[in-house]
């Protein structure tokens, strides 16, 4: 038998008919470059983009726009001619491509592949995934009837057009490489990341698949710097009454109050609109289609929800947080841990700022000692009754004392911040007021990023699900409460952002004014870009990349790529 048919009988089944089913050729050359890439390319529906993707995407947009006539099988014999960007299959395979050029002369046809870089100088020509990519193809024209003696290979940054020889050897590692992929998707098994590769570092998906802070668990060491730099998409905040977001070509136009606002669309991760502002239904769906969450607020800064597009298609990663969700065990681990890092954060936000003309002496160690043992005892909690009452115990040490972080006052009494206890719904003073806020804010941020990662944003561990409450987004913010929430709100009043002028009163509520919540807000963002140092990996990453990062790893623990969930626990 020949190593061909061989390797066919171990192609797993393909669904005929079904193009979902039929794997690109473009993913079986992702296969030999990196198994984990493809898998999470193909099989969760991950893509982050770089220089080198947008730059390939160029070199390719002459022959992807089409052209050209490809004669049929049976009509190629005299026929001399190119067809581009043509799209075949094969259901034998199980593989389908959409081929940038096909060159037919003389009843033989040769696929060319386009390559936006320069021709590596290897013996072979170049690279194997390229060459096995162009294989693919020349076996799919095969299937289709047409008769194919070679392959090649056009890169566009030297001008050279190398050839493919589809030799025994490069159709056995390409038969092996459909399979490879085509089993592992059927499995559900994600490939394990590469061990210090030198592909990882330009890799457009570092950030997502995480190589050496997955593999730091299974062989120690500090993970390389590999993470790409911080996408430069920022949100866009409508806070105007009766403000109109509406869309004009590939920007964005926020009128209100007789002004104009205009910006590119690539630069919003996400919009928050406030109050009676609205967004047109071509924003809306270009939004949607850009996988741009729209979160929505009450003008007192209430959240109320968000609007997504067809959401995450990684289906495999909320199977597992369902399964963990309904796992008594797993959901009191993950909820120890979360308390036990909520409760140390907020004692290192009270011991880093506690302010001096406060007076340190017995009351800042009692306090801090008291938090220490709350944390201490959270992590050996034996139900989660038990773990909130241990929350409520260490919020209301931690509240008892928070007034110790905030400035004295300077200038006339009308001018003093006062915080005594925490209270909400609603708020009864401008500390607590911007507290809520804060929190509103951070848990927006922590719903958009669960679901980016394909995570349910409702389903949570240790806030239990309830109608329109994001339970997981609540569980992951948890320790970030102290470091984000809380600390922007010291920040502002300390350096006198905002003032008590900037709050309304009615009745019993106290709220922030326009001007109060913008100088808020924009403090809260600055804290996201902040830099920390990630206390388990040691690099350096902004607030905003650190938290993508937490998410990110839950999604490796609840799958099982990780023994442990490690928190941010800032020393």
């Amino acid at each position: 038998m020949p190593p061909e048919s061989q390797l066919l009988l171990n192609l797993p089944p393909s669904a005929p008919g079904r193009g979902e089913d039929l794997v690109p050729a473009r993913m079986v050359n992702e296969w030999v470059y990196c198994p984990r890439l493809a898998y999470l390319e193909w099989v969760e529906g991950e893509w982050a983009e770089s220089g080198d993707t947008a730059e390939g995407r160029r070199s390719h947009r002459r022959v992807d726009s089409g052209g050209g006539r490809l004669a049929a099988p049976e009509d190629a014999g005299d026929e001399v001619g190119r067809a581009r960007g043509v799209t075949m299959s094969s259901e034998r395979l199980g593989i389908i491509a959409k081929m940038d050029v096909v060159d037919l002369e003389d009843g033989v046809a040769m696929p060319v592949d386009f390559k936006k870089g320069k021709r590596p100088h290897v013996a072979a020509g170049a690279y194997e995934p390229e060459r096995v990519q162009v294989c693919a193809q020349a076996m799919i024209l095969e299937d289709n009837g047409y008769r194919v003696e070679q392959g090649a290979l056009w890169y566009a940054g030297s001008r050279e057009r190398v050839p493919v020889v589809l030799d025994d050897q490069l159709r056995a590692r390409t038969l092996d490489a459909i399979a490879g992929l085509r089993s592992a998707a059927a499995a559900g098994r994600r490939p394990p990341p590469l061990r210090d590769s030198p592909k990882c570092p330009r890799c457009s998906l570092a950030g997502i698949c995480l190589p050496d802070e997955t593999n730091l668990f299974e062989r120690g060491g500090p993970p390389r710097p590999l993470n790409p730099s911080d996408d430069p998409a920022r949100p866009l905040y409508v806070q105007t009454p009766r403000a109109r977001l509406r869309k004009s070509g590939e920007r964005l136009v926020v009128d209100a109050e007789g002004e104009k606002t205009e910006m590119p669309l690539i630069e919003v991760s996400d919009v928050a609109i406030y109050g009676p502002a609205s967004v047109t239904t071509p924003a809306l769906h270009a939004l949607m289609n850009a996988e741009i969450p729209v979160s929505w607020f009450t003008t007192g800064g209430w959240f109320v929800g968000h609007t997504v597009g067809t959401g995450h298609r990684n289906v495999a990663v909320r199977e597992a947080q369902y399964r963990a969700a309904f796992d008594e065990r797993q959901c009191l681990e993950l909820a120890r841990g979360l308390v036990r890092a909520k409760v140390r954060n907020a004692r290192t936000l009270l011991r880093r700022n506690w302010r001096a003309e406060k007076g340190e002496g017995p009351d800042k160690d009692r306090a801090l000692g008291r938090l220490k043992h709350v944390a201490a005892e959270a992590a050996t909690a034996t139900g989660v009754q038990q773990l909130l009452g241990m929350e409520g115990d260490g919020a209301a040490i931690y509240f008892r004392f928070f007034n110790r972080m905030l400035a004295s006052p300077r200038g006339s009494a009308m001018e003093k911040f006062e915080f005594t206890t925490r209270n909400r719904r609603p708020p009864t003073d401008p500390v607590n007021a911007m507290l809520s806020l804060a929190y509103a804010l951070l848990a927006r941020t922590f719903t958009n990023v669960a679901s980016s990662v394909g995570l349910d944003p409702y389903f949570g561990f240790y806030h239990r699900p309830r109608h329109g409450r994001p339970a997981l987004a609540l569980d992951l913010m948890e320790p970030f409460r102290p470091t984000v929430a809380d600390s922007s709100v010291v920040q502002v009043i300390n350096n006198g952002e905002v003032r008590p002028s900037h709050f309304v009163r009615s009745g019993n509520a106290c709220a922030l004014k326009p001007r109060g919540r913008r100088a808020f807000i924009a403090a809260f963002e600055r804290r996201l870009e902040q830099e920390t140092t990630h206390p388990v990996f040691g690099y350096r990453v902004t607030m905003r990349r650190l938290i993508e990062v937490q998410a990110r790893l839950l999604t490796r623990f609840l799958q099982g790529e990780l023994r442990e969930y490690p928190h941010y626990l800032p020393r």
